[in-house]
């Protein structure tokens, strides 16, 4: 999978992630990333994956995916995008799945004004509830555009931290379920430099799931080689809940993601030292030939040795190593 960042800029300011709200110098065109996009799909990437900041303050967003739409003939089976749904008015859900896109992912951490406030970095209780209607909102302008819940077109995201929104699991459960939606619960990551992470702040994804199913059982699916989440189906038929558990349960064994950030740098890992980066400019100048692109891609990739997550543990400190930033990176 690519996932490919647009921009660095947020509305929210989620402090899970703190985006400092510039953009890097040197942000990459629409041709270059179409190129970037080109030679990941020549190498065997299938999935895309629009990320930021937040993707729809991007103003080339839809250009972008209807000029991708072409590299389907080539191997690319998936656009999709992650928002934090605050932006996404009617018009826009339409003019994305007209663009062709295929998949829609919401970002909402809290059910209540109150939650909503302190895990995305607003004011007050008032602004959080009206980020809560916005994203409720953004997820019926998403269906009513197409996105479909039940065949995975349209899910929710929602990070878990204990002693700040720990106790919203199961509002976010339960409205989830009355939405159709599946539920991606994620684990509080040391993404970033500027979070504070501690590991007593995470909650396991097996105590999300005891805690989900003493109210609503739930059966095991498994996760897919490659995939980031294991999923668990609801026993009375209410659909599905997913857990990413990078730090209780890493998958670096077999992660399959390449992030690029909106200037260009190529990463290996989320939780990657900013110096390891490769810089792609170099081979997305007029006059260079495609295959040089894909080479240096593919010598990224072939050369990766990144296990953070299950080295984690081992480390002196909750941070042996600065870590990019995850406003940068696209999470």
């Amino acid at each position: 999978m690519l996932r490919l960042s647009l921009t660095a800029r947020c509305n929210l300011a989620c402090p899970y992630c703190l985006p400092d709200g510039r953009e890097p110098a040197d942000l990459l065109s629409l041709s270059q990333r179409l190129q970037v996009v080109s030679a990941a799909v020549e190498l065997g990437v299938s999935s895309l994956r629009l990320t930021g900041g937040e993707p729809l303050l991007h103003p080339e967003l839809e250009a972008l995916v209807e000029a991708a739409q072409p590299l389907r003939q080539h191997g690319l089976r998936e656009i999709a995008l992650t928002s934090n749904g605050t932006l996404l008015t009617a018009a826009r859900a339409e003019a994305l799945r007209e663009a062709g896109l295929d998949r829609i992912t919401l970002s909402l951490d809290g059910a209540d004004g109150p939650s909503v406030a302190r895990m995305a970095g607003l004011p007050d209780a008032a602004a959080g509830e009206r980020a809560l209607a916005a994203v409720l909102a953004a997820i019926d302008h998403a269906r009513n555009a197409g996105f479909e819940p039940a065949t995975g077109q349209l899910k929710l995201n929602a990070v878990i931290q204990r002693g700040i929104n720990d106790g919203q699991l199961l509002p976010l459960a339960r409205l989830a379920r009355e939405q159709g939606l599946e539920l991606r619960l994620i684990e509080y990551m040391d993404v970033g430099n500027r979070n504070g992470w501690r590991p007593d702040a995470v909650v396991p994804a097996a105590e999300m799931v005891h805690r989900i199913s003493s109210h609503w059982p739930l059966e095991p699916l498994g996760r897919d080689a490659g995939g980031t989440a294991s999923r668990w189906r609801y026993g009375d038929g209410a659909g599905a809940v997913a857990l990413v558990a990078s730090v209780s349960e890493p998958f670096c064994g077999d992660c399959n993601r390449l992030r690029v950030t909106a200037d260009g740098i190529a990463y290996t890992c989320l939780f990657a030292n900013p110096e390891r980066g490769l810089d792609l400019k170099p081979w997305l100048q007029p006059g260079t030939p495609p295959r040089e692109l894909e080479a240096a891609l593919r010598q990224l990739w072939q050369a990766r040795t990144d296990r953070y997550s299950e080295e984690r543990t081992a480390l002196p400190g909750t941070h042996a190593a600065p870590h990019a930033e995850m406003a940068y990176l696209g999470g």
